[in-house]
């Protein structure tokens, strides 16, 4: 079992949300007949790039830290389980060893050979435990992804944002000015949203959930 648990924003915040089609392609030219692009591209003097701190959205996420405590409690379950398994065949190992000089030779090798099955589906026990909280983790972390990346996808269309990156240690971005960084807004934004998911009321639009950048 995995001690140490890691619901990675390094697959959700790897986001490179190209929210207003970079390369969105006009019709063809007339004059010529050519397939010529116009305006295929957008301005330089337009295109808004931003960024968010992965580990501080993880840190400050609501979401976020529920998933986390779900999937300790999830974990801790599955440990108890495979403990109280791995104890009740201990017992039986230590209960044959104190009988075993009773017993005929016949009797002694079915016992061991009951042991040595139940030992064997132990571990297959322990393999089936441990894909199951692989499995938790990955659903978890695709329930994360999907949160950030609708929420970032919609902010970027309302900020008028065609790129949106994260800029963390060891993210291949070596410098960003700090006027680019949104990532205290994207915290406030998906905190409310994710507080009315859980009161049950309506999601407010991305303009009254969020500051301008």
């Amino acid at each position: 079992m995995k001690n140490n648990l890691s619901i990675v924003l390094n697959v959700v915040l790897l986001i490179a949300v190209v929210v207003l089609y970079v390369l969105h392609f006009s019709g063809k030219s007339t004059s010529e007949g050519n397939n010529e692009l116009v305006d295929s591209q957008i301005n330089p003097e337009n295109f808004s790039i931003a960024y968010v701190n992965s580990d501080s959205l993880l840190k400050n996420y609501d979401f976020f830290k529920d998933l986390e405590k779900q999937l300790i409690a999830k974990r801790d379950k599955l440990n108890i389980e495979y403990q109280n398994r791995a104890e009740g065949l201990q017992k039986e190992i230590v209960n044959f060893q104190s009988t075993a000089g009773n017993m005929s030779i016949n009797q002694a090798r079915a016992v061991e050979e009951d042991l040595r099955k139940k030992q064997q589906n132990l571990m297959m026990y322990q393999e089936q435990l441990g894909q199951q909280l692989m499995g938790e983790e990955a659903k978890m972390n695709s329930e994360l992804y999907d949160k950030v990346s609708d929420y970032l996808r919609d902010y970027g269309l309302n900020k008028n944002l065609q790129l949106v990156l994260t800029y963390t240690k060891g993210s291949g971005v070596l410098y960003a000015n700090d006027s680019l960084d949104i990532t205290n807004q994207i915290i406030v934004g998906l905190n409310e949203a994710y507080g009315e998911e859980q009161n049950g009321g309506a999601i407010k639009s991305i303009a009254d959930t969020t500051g301008t950048k």
